[in-house]
């Protein structure tokens, strides 16, 4: 079994955790902008956060991005590597990571269900293309490029 690629975890976690910031940002400012404005001005969500909520959004988005990578480099050597393992894992760390809060926050938050519900989907589906994106830049140590683009660890994937 390859040694896990440390380097490449940490450029594949910073690359998928760009994917998550920049899914993020494009759903609260474009998507949900106008309806969190609304809400704001309702007063079901405060006007300014009690803390530097955006650098520490960003910062823990990253780390998320790092959790993911991670993860994939432990599980590829059970599940394969390829955008199968990675879709699925990112899968279903999105719906762990963010069906119970959201949940929580519908049941007993004041914006309503659709705010929450959209930052679920939002979740899933940025760790499913974040991890898709730092996948595919991850290697195994030793791991050698074929003519094909492919590696012969992934030629392999499954055979004893």
């Amino acid at each position: 079994m390859a040694k896990m690629n440390i380097g490449r975890v940490i450029q594949g976690g910073l690359l998928a955790g760009i994917v998550i910031n920049l899914i993020s940002i494009l759903d609260n400012v474009v998507i949900l902008g106008p309806k969190i404005m609304a809400a704001r001005q309702a007063g079901k969500l405060l006007l300014k956060p009690q803390f530097p909520f955006m650098p520490a959004w960003v910062v823990a988005m990253f780390l998320l991005g790092l959790e993911l990578i991670w993860l994939y480099a432990a599980v590829r050597p059970r599940f394969g590597p390829g955008p199968k393992t990675a879709l699925a894992l990112g899968i279903v760390v999105g719906v762990l990571s963010a069906v119970p809060d959201n949940l929580a926050n519908a049941a007993w938050g004041l914006s309503g269900r659709y705010l929450p519900f959209m930052w679920a989907v939002e979740r899933v589906v940025a760790c499913a293309i974040g991890t898709l994106v730092g996948a595919w830049w991850y290697r195994e140590e030793g791991s050698t490029m074929t003519q094909q683009g492919t590696t012969k660890e992934r030629m392999t994937a499954g055979v004893s």
